[in-house]
């Protein structure tokens, strides 16, 4: 997710760079905004005014937030294009005591951006991980969206592909939880539509540019979300699409998806072998699609 100017000073002048402290050696998973520079925590400035060197997916956006606060420290570009070369120079660093700070474009590094290879490489190195909390578009997101966050599944981006985004969203239709993708602008007409025909008529929330001057958090149903953006057009900014867990009717329409599934494997597996391919398909659990298949393979046998 880009990060943005922040809008509420129209030109912000740099404030006091933070104090520099003494960092413990170690790896520092940095959150910084997604788009009003103010929601930088203070323990994430200091890491960034102290940190020995501070990896960045892409140098340019980083400068925006440490030019806003008065931050000079050194930069190395550490993106998926890069990561195989970089990774073992920032290994090298760590293994000579080093404070390495990584951080995202924006948000909370690991989420839908590169890093999570570099953290396992230095937790194998034994080296000491550092969370640095704060934003994220996918947590900023729920809260808005007005939908249960009792419990919740982050997708990150659906397939681009149509075909391959069908499938997908037919995989997550059973999960019972509030659902937390990231779409694109050119794309989300299209992700809604496929949504509204895999999920039903849902509750969902489209929340874009979270933080930046043109902040939108748009409600609906799926099928009338797909509708307004097929016709305003594509949108500009971030996207992040909310949708509401399943009811009792989508848990009808599941079981009767799993049904369809397993009848269609049991003609050419056997029990044991058709459950366990449509559990790992739908993501349900095993038991569960393995008593419905035993039940299934018995009205096979009686209508015999």
């Amino acid at each position: 997710m880009q990060q943005g100017r922040d809008s509420s000073n129209g030109s912000p002048r740099p404030q006091a760079a933070a104090e520099r402290v003494k960092l413990a050696p170690g790896l520092y998973v940095t959150a910084t905004p997604i788009g009003n520079l103010k929601d930088v925590t203070l323990r994430a400035l200091s890491v960034l005014a102290s940190a020995d060197l501070v990896l960045c997916e892409d140098t340019r956006v980083t400068r925006r937030l440490l030019d806003r606060y008065g931050l000079r420290p050194q930069l190395l570009a550490y993106h998926e294009h890069n990561a195989a070369s970089v990774r073992p120079r920032v290994l090298a660093r760590l293994a000579e005591g080093a404070s390495v700070a990584l951080v995202s474009d924006a948000g909370t590094p690991l989420v839908s951006d590169p890093g999570y290879k570099l953290v396992a490489a230095a937790i194998e190195a034994g080296h000491k991980i550092f969370p640095i909390p704060g934003p994220s578009a996918a947590l900023a997101a729920l809260v808005a969206a007005g939908l249960p966050t009792d419990r919740f599944f982050f997708e990150g981006f659906l397939p681009a592909k149509g075909g391959q985004r069908k499938t997908r969203i037919g995989e997550l239709a059973a999960i019972p939880a509030t659902l937390v993708l990231y779409e694109t602008g050119p794309r989300i007409a299209a992700s809604l539509a496929d949504l509204a025909e895999g999920l039903g008529l849902r509750e969902a929330a489209v929340c874009r540019e979270l933080t930046k001057a043109f902040e939108e958090v748009r409600r609906g149903t799926l099928t009338n979300l797909a509708a307004h953006y097929s016709e305003a057009g594509e949108p500009k900014g971030e996207i992040v699409i909310v949708v509401a867990p399943p009811n009792e009717t989508d848990a009808e329409i599941s079981a009767d998806a799993l049904d369809d599934q397993l009848n269609a494997a049991l003609k050419s597996l056997s029990v044991k072998d058709a459950a366990d391919t449509v559990a790992e398909a739908t993501g349900m659990k095993r038991r569960a699609v393995y008593q419905r298949a035993l039940a299934l393979a018995g009205q096979r046998g009686r209508k015999r």
